[in-house]
């Protein structure tokens, strides 16, 4: 494709006329993306990245068959949502067949359905607020992630779920013993940005009866983990059982497969209280007909490919082959995930559990010059996140598998580590001397503002381990 600036004038562009506020990803070293089909990136070189992160482009990038349904019905009509049209409804009706027969009423938005920035919503959002201020509001309330790798109660604990719902209990009474109530718990049914958890089957379970005997309701939030990626369930919260069924189902990002729309579904009992409350609600492209028809192409290409099946069958192979790994580098302390929604936990400790903050950030990049895109995230910054479209392949997971055994095995070397098993002496380094390396990196693994990534060169080959501790202050 035709570039209208080149990539050094686009930068400065976006330096001019972009908040700072809005950041890029591989900031000390971002990539110019240019176009995109099915689970691949190309830059404006023409160079081809293997996508592991991308879960907004659900079906694939470009999916032919959802630029067509886009195409269609804005050659007809697209209108606001005031109008009567059988899109909308059509697409309400299909959505809510996915979903248990209680989650009927729908509300569309155009997007930020989750967190977004209204300010009410980063204030319930730890994510959000601790990023700013960590000023916390005295009507949230934060329970413990229910992490059973590096949470308060671990893999060797009887009864996990009971442990960690019985936090929840607990703020729940404390809130009470001081005269407030409670409106509601809202979760992710598996923790994204919270470093890929999943929490012990049972915890919902426990949680929903104690929110609910005082009065509130349980919203699940599926924006990242929704629409198949677990494989077996089409929402992630269903992997819990029959007998949890949210109050409200909040979901986004994969289901326009990259077209801003987002939802929001619940019962008809609290659509009639909010309604009988007076406020009217209308979102001017929420559910408009272009939408609606892309999210109909959408539900019907992850049935028609079978791409629920694909995350089962390429994610318990991915997982497989994850595994391995972690039998051969000590970097990785825990593999974890279900269907293509997965974590790599790095420790510099597999006892004390140490995060590997700066080790993962130093991972990302070389794998980006590997061409595989990846991200780190988690309280830590830690966890290597897996969640690419649903129609990544086996080829694929080994292929990424691979270019991360070998960076792992040359940072390894760099820093002394043992591996848990017989390394050849002579491993190459398979990362090719990139023209302009990523900046140094500080003590908690980001990128240092005030270097020039064109000043430094990154050697962290296997036969220049003395510079490992320049890079990595761990």
């Amino acid at each position: 494709m035709c570039e209208l600036y080149s990539k050094q004038d686009t930068l400065a562009l976006r330096r001019k006329h972009i908040g700072p506020s809005c950041k890029v990803l591989y900031a000390a070293d971002p990539i110019k993306i240019v176009r995109a089909q099915r689970q691949y990136m190309f830059d404006e070189k023409g160079e081809r990245y293997l996508d592991c992160i991308n879960n907004v482009a659900h079906v694939g990038h470009c999916h032919p068959e959802v630029v067509k349904a886009a195409l269609k019905q804005m050659e007809v009509l697209n209108t606001n949502s005031r109008f009567l049209h059988d899109n909308i409804v059509e697409y309400a009706k299909r959505l809510a067949a996915t979903l248990p027969e209680q989650l009927s009423v729908c509300y569309f938005t155009n997007s930020g359905a989750y967190h977004g920035h209204l300010s009410s919503l980063i204030e319930i959002s730890p994510y959000k607020f601790r990023k700013g201020k960590d000023v916390k509001k005295e009507f949230v309330h934060v329970a413990p992630a229910p992490d059973i790798y590096r949470g308060k109660y671990r893999e060797n604990h009887a009864d996990p779920a009971s442990a960690y719902a019985d936090e929840v209990k607990k703020i729940i009474e404390e809130a009470q013993n001081r005269g407030r109530k409670i409106a509601a718990f809202i979760a992710e049914s598996m923790q994204s940005c919270g470093g890929q958890i999943i929490p012990p089957a049972g915890y919902f379970q426990k949680v929903a009866e104690y929110v609910r005997g005082v009065g509130g309701v349980v919203i699940a939030d599926e924006v990242q983990v929704g629409f198949g990626r677990v494989g077996k369930h089409f929402w992630s919260f269903q992997m819990h059982g029959k007998d949890f069924v949210p109050d409200i189902v909040t979901m986004g990002k994969p289901m326009g497969n990259g077209h801003p729309m987002a939802c929001v579904v619940t019962t008809k009992e609290i659509a009639e209280a909010f309604s009988s409350s007076g406020m009217e609600y209308f979102n001017t492209y929420g559910g408009n007909p272009v939408s609606s028809a892309v999210g109909l192409a959408v539900l019907d290409v992850i049935e028609n490919e079978d791409l629920q099946g694909n995350a089962t069958r390429v994610g318990t192979y991915l997982t497989e082959l994850l595994n391995r790994q972690k039998a051969k580098h000590t970097l990785i302390g825990d593999v974890r995930g279900v269907g293509l929604f997965v974590g790599i936990d790095l420790v510099k400790d597999r006892q004390k559990r140490t995060p590997a903050t700066a080790e993962a950030q130093h991972v990302i990049y070389k794998m980006k010059e590997n061409r595989v895109l990846l991200s780190a995230d988690g309280p830590h910054r830690n966890v290597l996140k897996i969640k690419p479209p649903m129609c990544f392949t086996e080829e694929d997971a080994k292929f990424m598998v691979d270019q991360l055994d070998g960076v792992l095995t040359v940072l390894e070397e760099a820093i002394g580590a043992q591996t848990e098993s017989v390394v050849p002496e002579n491993t190459p380094c398979r990362t090719k001397m990139p023209k302009e390396a990523p900046s140094e990196l500080l003590s908690d693994g980001t990128p240092d503002p005030k270097e020039n990534p064109g000043q430094k060169r990154n050697r962290l080959c296997a036969d220049k381990p003395s510079l490992l501790s320049k890079r990595l202050k761990t």
